[in-house]
């Protein structure tokens, strides 16, 4: 069971108030060196600005979820130092809001049923719009697709500049709730950093595509869209992602200080000999004044797997 936390809980601040960031990880198992790189990069991305760091656990799927990981992560960040701002959010708790806010968009005419399959979707002769989303039909046991949109644009993204993705590349429709009942990923994270007054999104380059859904969701509901900044992805000595999925190892909790140097190391920083024997407080207020975008040595664009 996690003990009480040492640092204070801070009341959460709108947009109007300053930097607002967040980690946002999914209960599918303990978090690996990949997740780490992004815990501290957003947590120092926040911290060098004087803003709040928020934690999200994002248990919207429970077919993947591995049970006592959300015990396991707070556990994990704890260990490191990284202490969160406010409290923290379970997506699992928020099933009201994302139905209201779907309810929403279709009012706005932005949402159609579809019974079409993932895979008929990514098949390249399927076209990249839905049929479906024309013939404004109720099915029993479909998906809940935002409409189509038509203008697909360059973003900026703070460390990797204009990223234009190619078109055929990216589906023109995309799933806000499951055939299954379940909520989509796209969906729940724009809520959810909408309704938490997140003003910039941090997080590894394999979910660069899913910012393209997000911004249509941003205009869907009128609401300005944060900054985002998308790490290099930490990969293996194969060349392959770390991943829960790709069961890479789970971080050890008791060597602290130098999972943090190593991860600090990934996003081109270098402590001292000195301070490499500290503990993780020293190494993370060092490193939040050390902080700068442009250390980061390696820029990337990979493919986003969450992406239907």
């Amino acid at each position: 069971m996690i003990t009480a936390l040492k640092h204070p809980r801070t009341k959460i601040a709108s947009r109007s108030h300053g930097y607002i960031g967040r980690f946002a990880p999914s209960p599918s198992g303990d978090l690996h060196f990949g997740s780490l790189v992004t815990a501290l990069g957003s947590f120092l991305q926040a911290k060098s600005q004087g803003g709040q760091w928020l934690l999200r656990i994002e248990d919207i799927d429970p077919p993947r979820e591995v049970a006592g990981s959300s015990e396991s992560i707070k556990r994990c960040l704890e260990a490191h130092h990284l202490l969160w701002d406010g409290n923290i959010v379970y997506q699992s708790s928020r099933g009201d809001l994302y139905n209201e806010k779907i309810q929403y968009l279709t009012e706005q005419g932005l949402t159609y049923q579809c019974q079409c399959s993932r895979a008929q979707l990514a098949n390249p002769d399927f076209g990249r719009l839905c049929v479906c989303a024309d013939q404004n039909m109720s099915f029993e046991n479909s998906a809940v697709r935002f409409r189509s949109y038509d203008d697909q644009k360059p973003f900026y993204d703070e460390l990797l500049g204009k990223v234009d993705l190619p078109r055929h590349d990216v589906p023109m429709q995309f799933t806000v709730k499951r055939k299954d009942n379940l909520f989509a990923y796209q969906l729940a994270v724009v809520v959810d950093d909408i309704e938490q007054g997140i003003t910039e999104v941090v997080r590894g380059a394999d979910l660069l595509n899913a910012t393209l859904f997000q911004l249509a969701l941003y205009k869907g509901f009128d609401c300005p869209a944060p900054k985002f900044l998308h790490f290099p992805v930490v990969v293996s000595e194969f060349g392959k992602k770390l991943s829960k999925q790709n069961h890479a190892c789970e971080i050890n909790n008791n060597d602290a200080s130098n999972n943090l140097i190593n991860a600090l190391a990934f996003l081109g920083l270098s402590p001292s000999k000195e301070l490499k024997q500290d503990s993780a407080q020293n190494i993370l207020e060092w490193a939040i004044c050390e902080w700068d975008l442009s250390n980061i040595p390696a820029k990337t664009e990979c493919i986003d797997n969450r992406i239907g």
